[in-house]
């Protein structure tokens, strides 16, 4: 519904910069301003601005696929794309107030030249993010908990976080993510959530990327919860079009974690080895239960022995203090992705307590991934994709 109500203004945006750059190429070449060269630039510009709706309103199939695609990267080109314009636009209205305006940086050269500067830097931080986002790094930490573990001084735990498996994240990308939990020689592996971009129809070759998870050498295995895009639902540029509220998780999205040996805890609790507790929480936006509800960490620690090690599992860093409360000794979670893209990984501290990284709260830990996919753009400007390894101490 929100997405119906801006999307009067993101056709706006779209016409105020196809104008402006049609402008820059007359600037250029007077012949460029022709009926036909400009019919020609505003159809490609517009196919591309419209290719996240017509990925998502056209049936499946090869072509859509391509599109769809396409269409992971179009919103952070049109975030740098617009953002270029607008300081260049910025700064030519303040200096036009001023002697400047008598200048040659108000001459035809100067515009081309200017304008030149912008598309390339724009492209530039585009190309740049698009290559990033594909570097996954392995981010160290290292944790005291102040409790026995029947005899195990130590345990390596590597958390991972947001894949978004679907028509931006596949093979390639899980392979890499694989490769560099095994290097960590993990004891065990935590999935906080989002394994999926709100899709299985979206998985490419899902037997392979089920294989690939397997492939993972751990001792006490992979363990996960869901996150808010692990429900299969309809998503167009960010906003959902689910009219019933929550949906329940989908059956498919189990039997695909069944299928790569990941073991699902949703609002459930696990003993490992005698040794520690894992609690896996259920999503607050989207808990996948039939009537939206989930349970409180006090709730799901209530019988437990906690002289042992408790270790939650919760998509999203909310709760820390009631977590911490409930007897938890390390909190993981991921969901932020830092922000993901420059500007909003300047405004995360104001959204999450803890963002990303590591933040004490009394007994507890939280540890925060920014995560191993993308949401959205396949781009990261301003922050990394990562897998975090872990290393627990016992000190009780």
């Amino acid at each position: 519904m929100i997405f119906l109500f801006l999307f009067p203004g993101y056709l706006f945006i779209n016409l105020y910069i196809v104008l402006r750059l049609l402008h820059w190429f007359k600037s250029i070449w007077s012949r460029f301003g022709g009926r036909v060269f400009c019919a020609v630039i505003a159809f490609v510009y517009f196919t591309l601005a419209l290719s996240p709706i017509l990925a998502f309103v056209l049936p499946r199939n090869a072509i859509t696929i391509l599109i769809r695609r396409l269409s992971t990267y179009w919103m952070g080109i049109l975030l740098y794309g617009f953002s270029a314009l607008l300081i260049v636009d910025l700064i030519r209205l303040i200096i036009s107030r001023t002697r400047l305006k008598l200048t040659p940086l108000f001459s035809r050269p100067a515009a081309v030249a200017i304008g030149a500067v912008a598309l390339i830097s724009a492209g530039t931080v585009c190309l740049y993010g698009a290559y990033h986002a594909r570097q996954i790094k392995t981010t160290e930490y290292s944790i005291t908990v102040d409790k026995q573990a029947d005899g195990m001084t130590e345990l390596n735990a590597v958390l991972i976080a947001d894949t978004h498996m679907g028509y931006a994240i596949g093979r390639d990308h899980i392979a890499q993510m694989v490769d560099k939990i095994n290097s960590c020689e993990p004891d065990i592996v935590i999935f906080a959530g989002d394994i999926f971009d709100n899709s299985v129809a979206g998985l490419d070759y899902p037997d392979e990327l089920a294989a690939l998870f397997r492939s993972i050498r751990t001792k006490y295995g992979v363990w996960a919860t869901y996150g808010n895009h692990d429900i299969d639902e309809q998503i167009l540029m960010g906003f959902t079009f689910n009219w019933s509220g929550s949906p329940p998780n989908d059956s498919r999205m189990k039997a695909f974690c069944e299928q790569a040996n990941i073991n699902l805890l949703c609002d459930e609790v696990t003993l490992i080895d005698d040794k520690f507790y894992l609690v896996g929480r259920r999503d607050g936006e989207k808990p996948g239960t039939a009537d939206g509800s989930r349970l409180t960490p006090s709730e799901l620690t209530r019988k437990l022995d906690l002289t042992k090690p408790v270790f939650f599992i919760a998509h999203e860093p909310s709760e820390l203090q009631e977590t911490a409360n409930a007897g938890a000794d390390i909190d993981f979670s991921g969901h932020t992705h830092d922000g993901q893209l420059f500007p909003l990984t300047v405004i995360t501290n104001i959204i999450w307590e803890n963002p990303c990284g590591l933040l004490k709260k009394d007994a507890m830990t939280s540890v925060v991934t920014s995560g191993v996919g993308v949401f959205g753009p396949f781009m990261r400007v301003g922050t990394d994709a990562e897998i975090c390894n872990i290393h627990i101490s016992f000190a009780g």
